[in-house]
């Protein structure tokens, strides 16, 4: 894959002296949590990045590698995310994006860089759910209805986003209600079994968000299926899975 540099973020890159691979790999930052370590002895960790009041989120992976059938001897987990990024972005789906992308094979490592913008005045679904029922009912149906809109944008176009979950919604008060876009797109992959991967896809939002109540849900539902027809199907569904996920050991 052919390294990427964003056209808005070169020339402040550039200036920094931090436009390439090496330069972004060698940079000394503090990590954001502990490094994530893979099976085989791979890993992954995040750093924040601050550049003349732009803020960015670097990820750095050494033989943090997934496999697939497309990719059976594996590829970093960041290649996969960064193509999904793009891939968003050419959909028109709300969600990160990249300043930076590259890999290279160095000393028996695969080794990547992931730059990307953070969401600055943006604020994570998780965050707001901890004084969920204090929020007026006006904004709290807002908010399930940007999570709902989101959803229904991502199925509408073919992806299933695979971590839908409310630490990867993130949302900003708007004049007309809530903005709403994704972030953590490593496991999406095309949606291709219709009902079936969106009951899936949906369903840990569900689990994930104790405090909504059933007006919440169907709220949420109105909104991903563009009216309230059906909501009840969609109910019994998603209630099915959450009752079927909750039995497994």
């Amino acid at each position: 894959m052919k390294d990427f540099i964003g056209a808005d973020d070169q020339a402040l890159l550039e200036r920094h002296g931090l436009a390439s691979f090496e330069a972004l790999w060698s940079l000394e930052l503090h990590a954001v949590d502990e490094p994530n370590k893979a099976p085989r002895g791979g890993w992954s960790s995040v750093y924040r990045l601050d550049l003349d009041g732009r803020v960015y989120y670097l990820k750095r992976q050494s033989n943090y590698l997934t496999r697939s059938l497309a990719r059976p001897l594996g590829e970093p987990t960041l290649a996969r995310e960064f193509r999904n990024i793009r891939r968003y972005q050419r959909l028109g789906i709300p969600a990160m994006s990249a300043a930076f992308y590259a890999e290279r094979h160095i000393a028996g490592e695969r080794r990547a860089v992931l730059l990307t913008h953070a969401l600055e005045g943006w604020q994570d679904l998780d965050s707001w759910l901890p004084g969920w029922r204090q929020l007026a009912d006006e904004q709290r149906q807002a908010i399930v209805s940007a999570c709902g809109a989101l959803a229904r944008r991502v199925h509408e176009k073919g992806q299933l986003h695979g971590c839908f979950y409310p630490k990867h919604i993130f949302l900003q008060p708007r004049e007309d209600g809530f903005a709403a876009q994704l972030i953590d797109l490593e496991k999406t992959r095309p949606l291709v079994l219709g009902e079936r991967d969106r009951v899936k896809d949906l369903e840990p939002l569900l689990r994930r968000t104790n405090s909504w109540n059933e007006a919440d849900h169907v709220g949420f539902l109105t909104a991903y299926l563009g009216s309230g027809k059906d909501v009840d199907h969609w109910l019994q569904r998603l209630t099915a899975r959450l009752k079927d996920k909750a039995q497994r050991p």
